[in-house]
């Protein structure tokens, strides 16, 4: 399985929200709605879920295992830090 595409909607309110992504793999197979979170021991992912009859958010789409989660975060994250980087070098560039 590869990640064949990252797309990032940073939020631009204050909060722990900091961006949607929408990751493709394989050139074949989109999840759209992935959140990256700030935390206490910094950004995350939150997979799409929505709220179940019982008030409890379950997954719409997850990861079985951890290894393959840790690839996906790993690969969100990295682009959530390049597109800051590119936002930062674009206000650099209007000064």
């Amino acid at each position: 399985m590869q990640i064949t595409d990252v797309r990032v909607r940073k939020v631009a309110k204050e909060g722990k929200l900091k961006a949607v992504v929408s990751i493709t793999i394989d050139e074949e197979f989109v999840v759209h709605d992935i959140k990256v979170i700030e935390g206490e021991k910094g950004l995350f992912i939150a997979m799409p879920s929505k709220k179940a009859l019982d008030g409890e958010y379950r997954d719409i789409a997850h990861p079985i295992n951890s290894a393959t989660r840790e690839r996906i975060q790993s690969t969100i994250l990295a682009r959530y830090e390049e597109s800051l980087d590119e936002e930062d070098a674009a206000v650099a560039d209007e000064m």
